[in-house]
């Protein structure tokens, strides 16, 4: 880019270049954060002493270690780990994974809580109605617990959608590396790209912390649910 950029091509050219890799690797990352956490989270709760133990362990080691070094692990520091994919996909699919292991570690501690915070008296009665455990859990406490976990659920959205710019670290084009390349031969303007992926990062998070997190925490604190 020969010309120096001005505010509105370095923004539509952020949003053009970047954002759909940053929306691709935040989808992917709760999506299957989300199964595995809730796989997790079951596990702690019904899975008996070992599967619990197992997933504890799970659990710590992947909050443990920085997203960044996961990334760089999947995308290259294992060598045929993703051998059927293309090549040129493949770090893609690195922080696809890395996103998704380190989202479900703490995605099973917020439905945990949740799935615990319903009363057990619940499953007792469904029991004792004839319910096996699994349709106790489906019917009755499951509906509650998903909807007892949106407001800490919408947190790590924001988190996972901050945590995709790690991306750029492997020269994945999402907003950070966009940000970046649109400003590249002009120093002096890095601090007003890097100003608009805040804005962008800004805009994309607080409205769903927002509608999903403080309201539904208010409503639930109505029907007699939330906590505080």
């Amino acid at each position: 880019m020969s010309d120096i950029p001005d505010l509105p091509t370095i923004f539509f050219y952020i949003l053009r270049t970047g954002l759909p890799a940053t929306l691709l690797l935040t989808a992917q990352g709760l999506l299957w954060g989300f199964v595995l956490g809730l796989s997790l989270a079951l596990m702690r709760v019904y899975g008996g002493k070992v599967l619990g133990w197992i997933a504890s362990g799970y659990e710590k080691v992947f909050r443990g270690i920085p997203l960044v070094v996961l990334i760089v692990l999947f995308a290259f520091g294992i060598p045929g780990l993703f051998w059927f994919i293309d090549p040129i996909e493949r770090p893609l699919t690195g922080v696809f994974l890395a996103l998704a292991l380190r989202s479900g570690a703490y995605q099973s501690q917020i439905f945990r809580g949740a799935i615990l915070s319903v009363n057990p008296g619940q499953m007792k009665a469904a029991r004792a109605l004839g319910m096996s455990r699994f349709q106790a859990f489906r019917h009755i406490i499951f509906p509650q617990a998903l909807r007892l976990s949106v407001p800490s659920w919408s947190n790590e959205y924001a988190v996972v959608i901050k945590d995709s710019s790690f991306a750029y670290e492997i020269g994945i084009i999402e907003m950070m590396k966009a940000a970046y390349r649109v400003t590249s031969n002009f120093p002096e303007l890095w601090a007003l790209s890097m100003g608009v992926v805040a804005i962008l990062y800004f805009i994309f998070t607080y409205p769903v912390t927002r509608l999903f997190g403080e309201r539904q925490t208010k409503k639930l604190k109505e029907l007699g649910m939330g906590g505080g």
